[in-house]
């Protein structure tokens, strides 16, 4: 049975009408359809439909990480589930990994982390603005993975404090200048993401990456479109949601170790054209003998 404090997704089948509540005795959620009690919720079970006092149709359904992210409370832009599913896979992150972010903002992609790397990994999430540090921290709790996030209300520029991070994430206006910060605090061979709005600083961001000498880089652009699901009219929604902002990812490398001055082969060639020893036998020695007989010929060397 549903108990107080559980997050439902109450999905009508009628109007395709949909709210995320956390059940909370005392309470009630207004449809169009007239309002629903949580207490009435907590007399059911995920999966089964509830009727209003209208007597129409909604089903209670378990919210998934993507409906809550993109559902959550913020005073920011967040990272859409269309990028999110994207960049956990592409910086491969796993359970008991440590994953350094930069942009807490509301907490949507801070949130995404903390699932995937389950109780035995970490998030360190940095943003210099405390009210959206606090923020982030109310959303990461309603989910249930704030204590597998630690929050950082600290500017970028003082540097990350952790070293050998699984990966790196920054959503930042100029990631550009932090690169190095990114680099210090990531493992060789670990992935690097960045997210921007605008292809100019792609531009800079990539050239920063060169100068930092990673590898691998990529800039992707997700773009996602849902279709109707009346089986007599299948199309695509009228709406959908176009650009979010553009995704580079990179792998951090170590430098190349310096290779040592040595004697080149040009040089070894002109050597030995000027020494006689050089030379064939025979040719030096019939060289000395028109030396002393101008009608020597020189035969063949054998």
């Amino acid at each position: 049975m549903i108990q107080a404090g559980d997050l439902v997704f109450i999905w009508n089948p009628k109007k395709g009408d949909s709210f995320l509540v956390k059940v909370q005795p005392g309470q009630s959620q207004g449809t169009h359809f007239g309002q629903i009690k949580h207490a009435d919720l907590m007399e059911h079970d995920y999966g089964e439909g509830l009727r209003t006092p209208k007597g129409e149709v909604y089903f209670l359904l378990r919210p998934t990480l993507g409906e809550y992210t993109r559902r959550l409370k913020r005073q920011t832009q967040i990272v859409f589930p269309k990028e999110a599913g994207f960049i956990i896979e592409h910086l491969n992150i796993f359970p008991g990994c440590t994953v350094v972010e930069c942009g807490t903002g509301s907490g949507s992609l801070c949130c995404t982390f903390a699932h995937f790397v389950g109780d035995t990994g970490k998030v360190c999430t940095y943003d210099r603005r405390e009210e959206f540090s606090a923020l982030a921290r109310k959303n990461a709790e309603k989910w249930g993975v704030a204590h597998r996030i630690e929050f950082n209300v600290r500017s970028l520029d003082e540097g990350f404090k952790e070293r050998g991070a699984d990966a790196v994430f920054l959503d930042v206006p100029t990631p550009w200048d932090y690169i190095d910060k990114a680099y210090e605090a990531l493992a060789p061979g670990n992935h690097l993401g960045i997210l921007v709005p605008t292809t100019n600083q792609i531009s800079e961001t990539l050239r920063a990456l060169q100068e930092f000498g990673f590898a691998d880089v990529q800039v992707v652009e997700i773009m996602l479109r849902y279709f109707k699901t009346e089986p007599n009219r299948i199309r695509p929604e009228d709406m959908m949601i176009g650009h979010t902002g553009y995704l580079i990812f990179a792998v951090k490398t170590l430098p190349l170790p310096e290779i040592k001055a040595e004697e080149s082969p040009e040089s070894s060639c002109a050597e030995a054209e000027t020494e006689p020893s050089a030379l064939p036998k025979c040719e030096a020695q019939a060289g000395d003998a028109a030396a002393d007989d101008p009608s020597a010929v020189k035969g063949p060397c054998i």
